[in-house]
């Protein structure tokens, strides 16, 4: 009864994105406890620089590239505008979100959590909106006769159990086949240590880069002069006080006993901290500003290349097949549609680049000059559907080239 209800309109408690954030939800975000005693969860993660670089770098290269479905007839592809789905990819997949927020949100939670959920509402057998869903509200249930996947989902103290075919479940590398590993759990030593040298420098440059040691006076103190004498340290070199002149009487003597930043190489752990995290998601290290001091404005180039190559392709190609096997109908498939990223405008280069690229593909007849002004967003002219003509041959209507028009 909840499938079929759901095929016909949106549940009551999915009904707006605010009802999806549940207080008491029953699935906590913890992840687990590094070695260095530091509880990984994905709001802590979020809050190390270098995880939440490496997540927008991420997707921002996914959700600024155009997405949309298109329909292939013979050796022709073109853009299927007709086709209700291409609206709610290329533009608005629900009531409150872009398609540059809806994927943007999708990268964040895939990439960091593994998971992507979002409740396929269909009215008359079409998807009418993708409605996200709050991380960790979501448990993937296995059937272990049939070995079908449904999805529990909490909200507003609510649970509610969804077929698959309701369910968009965006999966990032997986080790059971059916739930995406979570980049912070196995990742969750070089975060906590991150998260341990942020604390520790905090706390470093919260006591004026003082740190602890050991204040001797002569002769002894009873407890309350003890006590008192601590509670006057910390007032007079604490807040304001920090950097102000110490006074102090009884031949009194401060003697520090840990090792400073520099003792305890802040930087070079910072820097490889950074590179670490990138490591875990296969982002390079200057997408985010830890600029290389060997890199060239060539090299650059070049890693700017290959962060395209190797880190946005393989999204590029898990969300098409994931969209043209769980968004797109049997009946869609047969007919020759299917979803694209368009990241043509990511590998541009200079004009002179473009220029280049653009004279040897009309030469050898690939585009025509209408192709290529569409490939800069310039309208076409008339005649310019003509391809390349050989200078002495006859063209299709009987007219010489000499030269081509570009």
């Amino acid at each position: 009864m909840v499938a079929q209800a759901a095929l016909s309109k949106t549940p009551a408690f999915l009904d707006k994105p605010q009802n999806l954030i549940s207080a008491d939800n029953p699935l906590a975000s913890f992840i687990g406890v590094s070695s260095g005693s530091v509880n990984v969860t994905d709001k802590k993660a979020l809050g190390v620089t270098t995880v939440f670089d490496c997540l927008r770098v991420i997707s921002d290269g996914i959700a600024q590239v155009p997405l949309k479905i298109y329909k292939s007839e013979g050796e022709n592809k073109n853009p299927a505008s007709d086709h209700p789905l291409y609206n709610l990819l290329y533009l608005k997949p629900n009531e409150w979100q872009t398609s540059f927020e809806f994927r943007e949100n999708m990268i964040f939670q895939a990439a960091l959590l593994g998971n992507f959920f979002a409740f396929k509402n269909r009215v008359r057998g079409q998807i009418k909106s993708l409605i996200p869903f709050e991380p960790n509200t979501v448990t993937i249930k296995v059937d272990d006769k049939t070995r079908k996947l449904s999805y529990d989902v909490s909200a507003n103290g609510e649970q509610k159990n969804f077929p698959a075919e309701l369910i968009w479940h965006v999966r990032g590398p997986t080790w059971n086949t059916y739930e995406g590993m979570q980049a912070i759990k196995y990742a969750r030593e070089a975060i906590g240590l991150a998260i341990n040298i942020e604390e520790s420098q905090n706390s470093l440059h919260a006591s004026g880069v003082q740190t602890s040691g050991i204040y001797s006076v002569k002769g002894n103190l009873s407890q309350t002069q003890a006590k008192d004498l601590t509670a006057w340290i910390e007032k007079s070199i604490g807040g304001a006080n920090r950097f102000r002149p110490f006074v102090v009487d009884r031949e009194a003597t401060f003697h520090p006993v840990t090792m400073t930043g520099a003792d305890a190489q802040t930087i070079e752990n910072r820097r490889f901290q950074i590179e670490e995290i990138c490591r875990a998601f296969r982002v390079m290290p200057i997408m985010i500003g830890q600029a290389d001091k060997a890199a060239t404005y060539a090299s650059a180039e070049q890693m700017f290349l290959a962060h395209v190559t190797h880190t946005l392709m393989p999204w590029y190609t898990r969300l098409e097949q994931s969209i043209d096997c769980n968004l797109l109908s049997e009946q869609d498939r047969m007919g020759g549609f299917y979803s694209k990223f368009n990241a043509n405008a990511l590998m541009r280069g200079t004009s002179e680049t473009r220029s280049n690229f653009y004279d040897k593909m009309y030469r050898m007849k690939a585009f025509n000059p209408n192709q290529i002004l569409q490939l800069e967003d310039m309208n076409p002219y008339e005649g310019g559907n003509e391809y390349y003509v050989e200078p002495g041959s006859q063209s299709f209507g009987g007219n010489v080239e000499s030269e081509p028009p570009i």
